[in-house]
C-alpha cells in the first residue's frame, strides 16, 4: 500500500461529472426499490400464497412453517452473496457490481412467477421454488452496500447521513407496490384467504403477476445504472493501486472486529423489520382457533400499507438526525427505544386484551404497526451510512455487505419461524422479549464502536481501523 496519500478536499469531496445528484439518488433509490419489492413480493407470497400451492401438509400451521422455511432460504444465501458481489464491487468496482446483482434478484423473480405447482409436478415445485429463493438472497446480498456505497461514497461534507438514506427508502416502497399490487389483484378477484378454495383464480394464476412485473421494473433500474459512473472513492484507491486481490480475506485480516460490530449493530434493526412485515401478517390474518387474531388478508394488508408511511417517513429524519447527534448516540437511544417496545406486544397482541371485536383488533393493531414501523425506519435509516464508515474503501463493499448480511441470517431469517412458535405456544409476549433480546446485543455494539460521522472515506486505512479498535470509548 502506498504511503504517499493526497488528502486535498477537492478530490476527496468531488464526484465524477456523471454522477450528478439526481442520478445518484435515483440510481440508488430505484435498486433498491426493485430488490426489496421482489423480497417482499415473496414474503406476502409464503404467507398467503405458497401454503396452498407449493406444500403438501396434514395441518395449516405446518405448511405455513414449511413455507416461512423457504423465506429463510435467501438469508442463507445473502452471505454466499456478499462474499461473491463484495469481491469484485472491491475489486472490478461499484457500477459493474450492482447491475449484476439487480439481474440476479430479477431473473430469479420472474421465475418464481412462471414456477409449476405441488399440485403438478409433486416435490419438484418446493424444490425449484426454494432454489430460486437461494438467487433472490444471493442477489440481495450484494445489492444493499453497493447502493450504501454510491450514495455514501458520493456524498455532501457533513451530510452523508441524510444522503446516504436514499437507498434505505427503497424497503418502505418496494412494500408499498409489492403489497399494493397483491391488495388490487385480491380485490379485483374477490379473494378471501379464510373461506378461498385452492381453485380460485388468484391461487390459480393471480398471485404470479406481480412476479412477472418485477422484469419491467428490472429494466429501469438497469437503464438507470448502465449510466453511472464509479464513486470517486474507488476510483481513487484503484488509481493509487490499492485495490486488493483478495477482498474477502483481507477484509478478516484487517477488519474482522468491524465485521462483527457491524453484525450486531443490524440485530435489532432485522429482527424488528421481519417481525413488523412478515412474522405480524400470519399472526394478524390467522385463524382465531388457532390461537391468532382473524383480522382478515385484506384488512389487514391495509393497515401495513397505510402504517408502512410511518416507516418511509423516519428513514429521513433517521438520516438527518444521525448527522446532528452522531451515530452513534442516536443508534444507542433508538435500540433503547425497540427494548421498551418490545415490553407492549402482550398489551397489543394479545387477543384476549383486544376484546372480541374486529374493530378493537384493528385499532390497536393501527397503534401498535405505527409505533413499530416508525421505530423500523429510525434504526435502518442510518444503517447505510454507518455500516460503510467501518471499513477502508478496499474492502468496504465486502466488509459492509459480510456484516449486513450475517446479520441476515441471526437477526431476520429465523425470525418469523421463531416469533410464529413463541405466539402459538406461549403468547406474543414472549415475541417482545425476543426482539427485546436482540435489541440488548445491538446496544452492547453501540457502545462499543467510535463515532464515525466525521470520516472521510476516501483516505480511511485499515491501519486507521486497528488504532481506533484500541481507543474506542465507553459511551
Amino acid at each position: 500500500m502506498s504511503n504517499a496519500i493526497d488528502t486535498s478536499p477537492q478530490q476527496t469531496a468531488t464526484a465524477p461529472s456523471g454522477n450528478t445528484k439526481f442520478r445518484i439518488i435515483l440510481s440508488s433509490l430505484v435498486g433498491t426499490t426493485i430488490e426489496f419489492y421482489d423480497f417482499y413480493a415473496y414474503a406476502t407470497a409464503a404467507i398467503s400464497v405458497f401454503p396452498f400451492l407449493f406444500f403438501h401438509s396434514s395441518s395449516e400451521t405446518g405448511a405455513l412453517l414449511a413455507s416461512l422455511a423457504t423465506f429463510g432460504v435467501a438469508f442463507i444465501a445473502r452471505p454466499v452473496g456478499s462474499v461473491v458481489f463484495g469481491h469484485f464491487g472491491d475489486r472490478a468496482g461499484r457500477k459493474t457490481t450492482l447491475v449484476a446483482s439487480l439481474l440476479t434478484m430479477g431473473v430469479a423473480t420472474v421465475i418464481i412467477g412462471l414456477l409449476p405447482t405441488f399440485y403438478q409436478i409433486g416435490l419438484w415445485a418446493p424444490a425449484m421454488l426454494s432454489i430460486m429463493r437461494f438467487c433472490q438472497g444471493m442477489g440481495l446480498g450484494g445489492e444493499w452496500s453497493g447502493a450504501s456505497l454510491l450514495a455514501g461514497e458520493n456524498a455532501r461534507k457533513g451530510r452523508r447521513g441524510f444522503d446516504s438514506m436514499w437507498p434505505q427508502l427503497g424497503a418502505p416502497i418496494g412494500f408499498l407496490l409489492a403489497n399494493g399490487f397483491f391488495l388490487v389483484l385480491t380485490l379485483t378477484m374477490n379473494y378471501d384467504s379464510t373461506t378461498a378454495g385452492t381453485n380460485h383464480t388468484f391461487l390459480v394464476w393471480g398471485w404470479r403477476l406481480p412476479f412477472l412485473f418485477s422484469a419491467v421494473i428490472v429494466a429501469l433500474g438497469l437503464y438507470v445504472r448502465f449510466k453511472l459512473e464509479e464513486t470517486p472513492a474507488f476510483q481513487r484507491t484503484k488509481d493509487r493501486g490499492e485495490v486488493v486481490k483478495a477482498p474477502v480475506a483481507q477484509a478478516f485480516r484487517t477488519s474482522w472486529r468491524q465485521i462483527v460490530q457491524g453484525t450486531f449493530l443490524m440485530l435489532a434493526t432485522y429482527t424488528l423489520f421481519y417481525l413488523m412485515t412478515t412474522w405480524i401478517l400470519s399472526y394478524a390474518i390467522g385463524k382465531t382457533s388457532a390461537g391468532f387474531l382473524g383480522i382478515g388478508y385484506q384488512r389487514f394488508l391495509v393497515v401495513q400499507l397505510i402504517t408502512i408511511l410511518a416507516f418511509a417517513a423516519t428513514i429521513p429524519l433517521s438520516g438527518w438526525l444521525g448527522d446532528r447527534m452522531g451515530r452513534k448516540r442516536f443508534l444507542t437511544w433508538t435500540t433503547v427505544a425497540i427494548m421498551v417496545f418490545g415490553c407492549t406486544f402482550n398489551l397489543f397482541l394479545n387477543p384476549k386484551r383486544m376484546g372480541t371485536g374486529d374493530s378493537a383488533n384493528i385499532a390497536l393493531m393501527v397503534v401498535f404497526m405505527l409505533i413499530g414501523m416508525a421505530l423500523m425506519g429510525l434504526t435502518f435509516g442510518i444503517q447505510s451510512a454507518l455500516l460503510p464508515e467501518l471499513f477502508p474503501t478496499n474492502v468496504r463493499y465486502t466488509g459492509s455487505a459480510i456484516a449486513y448480511n450475517v446479520a441476515s441470517i441471526l437477526g431476520a431469517a429465523v425470525a418469523p419461524f421463531i416469533a410464529t412458535w413463541l405466539a402459538s405456544s406461549y403468547g406474543p409476549g414472549w415475541v417482545g422479549v425476543y426482539l427485546l433480546a436482540m435489541a440488548a446485543l445491538t446496544l452492547v455494539a453501540c457502545f462499543s464502536i467510535p463515532e464515525t460521522k466525521d470520516r472521510d472515506l476516501v483516505d480511511f486505512e485499515p491501519a486507521a481501523v486497528e488504532a481506533e479498535a484500541e481507543t474506542v470509548p465507553v459511551s
